[in-house]
C-alpha cells in the first residue's frame, strides 16, 4: 500500500554523497540515518560496481537494494532472494567495440561481468582506480578477447586522450542501437559502455514499485551525465552544486556542492528532519 508521505531517496556517490576525499561527512550520515528513522528508504545508484560502493552500504547501515553499474546491476546485497536485475551487453558486441579499441591502440580496455574482472594489460593506472577490489574478485588480466567469455555488465576504454572523440564518434555510428556509453571527468577520460536502455532511472523504478513509492516521492541526487536519466525521472530531482550544466538544466532543485553537505542541507529541509515527524 503506497504511503503518500514515505520518499525513496537515491544517491549518486562520486562527487555527490562523497566529498572528494571519497568520504561520507559527519552531517550527510547523520541526515541520511535521521531519514531512515522517519521511515524513508534510502538507496546507493552508482555507476561503481558493489565491489566499489558496498563499504558505503555498509557504513549507512542500509537494508535496501542497490543500482551498480549506470542500472545494468539491481541487486540487494542482503537478500539473495530479491529479485534482482542483471542486464549484460551482447559478448559479441563487447568484441567488436575490443577489436576497434584493439586497431586504434587505446591504453587498456576492462571488462565486468558483475564483480569478475577482465583486464586486458596489467597497468598501475587501472589498479589506482580499482583500488578496492577484494582479494576473492582477482583480475583475469591477459589477451581480453580471448579470455572474456560471457555477456559483460559494462566495458571500460581507456584510450589516449586524442582518442576519446573518434571512438566516441564511432559508438554512435555503429553501436548505437545496442550499446550505451559515457565519459568519466578528467584526468582519466575512460568511455565506459553497458546495454542500451540501461540507466540509472531504469534501477530506480524498479525499487520505487518494489516499495510502492510513487514517482512524485522519489528524491535523487547527481553530479554528472550518468545522473541524467535519473535526476530527469524522479519527481524531485535534485543537482549537487558542482553538477555539470546538462544535469542542472534538467533538474526540479538545486543543492550545494559535495564539499559543502550538499545532501543533508537539502533533505534537513525537505523532509523536515529532526522534527520527529516519524512515518512508522
Amino acid at each position: 500500500m503506497e504511503n503518500k508521505n514515505r520518499h525513496l531517496i537515491a544517491l549518486d556517490l562520486d562527487g555527490t554523497l562523497l566529498t572528494d576525499d571519497k568520504k561520507i561527512s559527519i552531517r550527510n550520515k547523520q541526515a541520511i540515518s535521521q531519514a531512515i528513522e522517519d521511515g524513508h528508504v534510502v538507496v546507493i545508484a552508482t555507476g561503481r560496481p558493489g565491489r566499489a560502493s558496498i563499504q558505503y552500504y555498509q557504513e549507512l547501515q542500509l537494508k535496501t537494494p542497490m543500482v551498480n553499474f549506470n542500472g545494468a546491476l539491481v541487486h540487494h546485497p542482503l537478500d539473495t532472494s530479491w529479485k534482482g536485475i542483471h542486464t549484460p551487453m551482447p559478448l559479441t558486441t563487447a568484441h567488436r567495440i575490443i577489436d576497434v579499441s584493439n586497431e586504434v591502440e587505446v591504453k587498456n580496455i576492462l571488462a565486468e561481468v558483475q564483480d569478475q574482472v577482465y583486464l586486458d594489460q596489467y597497468s598501475e593506472d587501472i589498479m589506482t582506480i580499482f583500488q578496492d577490489f577484494p582479494e576473492q574478485s582477482p583480475y583475469i588480466i591477459g589477451d581480453i578477447k580471448s579470455k572474456l567469455k560471457y555477456d559483460p555488465t559494462s566495458v571500460l576504454i581507456h584510450p589516449n586522450v586524442s582518442q576519446v572523440e573518434e571512438l566516441r564518434n564511432h559508438l554512435n555510428d555503429y553501436h548505437a542501437e545496442v550499446i550505451e556509453h559515457r565519459k568519466w571527468g578528467a584526468p582519466w577520460n575512460i568511455i565506459e559502455i553497458i546495454k542500451k536502455g540501461m540507466n540509472k532511472a531504469v534501477g530506480l523504478k524498479a525499487i520505487a514499485d518494489e516499495y510502492h513509492i510513487a514517482r512524485e516521492n522519489i528524491i535523487a541526487f547527481g553530479d554528472e551525465d550518468n545522473d541524467l536519466e535519473m535526476i530527469d525521472y524522479a519527481g524531485v530531482g535534485v543537482s549537487m552544486g558542482n553538477a555539470i550544466d546538462d544535469l542542472v538544466s534538467v533538474s526540479k532543485h538545486q543543492t550545494l556542492t559535495n564539499e559543502e553537505d550538499g545532501i543533508s542541507i537539502f533533505l534537513e529541509e525537505y523532509l523536515n528532519l529532526n522534527k520527529n515527524n516519524s512515518l512508522v
